[in-house]
């Protein structure tokens, strides 16, 4: 089946503008910078995903949410439950998630994908080091749930993240389900839930 193919607002480049130069005495021209680009990951993406991925993770927790073997399989399965910010053609911020069927995450759903699901399971969220501390990753959340909203058939969004995370996801909107049973090690987690609602209105209004 070929990848599913989405026109969302979600996914349209935007262009940052510098100020205009005082220290000329020639005329002032505004310069215009790269754009800045949200898109679905494909599995020519790994690599950076990966790198990325391994910096902020292993030095944390010594666990990568997912190996490179499993970033090529979803960025294969489901492109469209994925996306990169990328900054100037490098990839800066990225989001993957899976389809998944069931009320609740089980262990399964760590490395798996199941097509034409009624939720997605959002696997790993990360930013580069570099750009850290700016509100990047927040900025990324948002704009993956309205963009999973234009996605026909979701209904929720689901993760798992360690306690001092829920904070975080709380203000994007996601609810406590409570203890997950999925471990890594000896690492536990809470389970998370967003709904995607209103999705009549959010395409009335967004251009989906």
């Amino acid at each position: 089946m070929a990848p599913q193919v989405v026109s969302s607002p979600f996914l349209k480049p935007f262009f940052l503008k510098t100020p205009l130069s005082v220290g000329s005495s020639r005329r002032q021209r505004r310069h215009t910078l790269p754009a800045s680009e949200f898109r679905n990951l494909t599995p020519q993406d790994a690599i950076s995903v990966f790198e990325i991925e391994r910096e902020a993770f292993v030095s944390v927790s010594g666990e990568c949410p997912l190996t490179l073997d499993e970033v090529l399989s979803f960025l294969g399965q489901c492109p469209e439950l994925s996306l990169g910010w990328f900054e100037e053609g490098q990839l800066v911020a990225f989001i993957i998630g899976s389809g998944w069927d069931k009320e609740k995450l089980g262990q399964e759903a760590m490395n798996t994908h199941v097509p034409d699901s009624p939720a997605v399971h959002i696997h790993v969220l990360s930013v580069h080091r570099q750009c850290r501390q700016q509100g990047k990753g927040s900025i990324l959340l948002w704009r993956y749930l309205q963009y999973l909203r234009c996605l026909p058939g979701l209904r929720r969004a689901l993760l798992v993240c360690e306690e001092f995370l829920v904070p975080f996801y709380q203000k994007a909107g996601f609810k406590e389900k409570g203890n997950s049973s999925i471990s890594v090690g000896a690492m536990t987690f809470t389970e998370m839930e967003y709904q995607l609602g209103g999705l009549a209105y959010a395409r009335r209004n967004s251009g989906c």
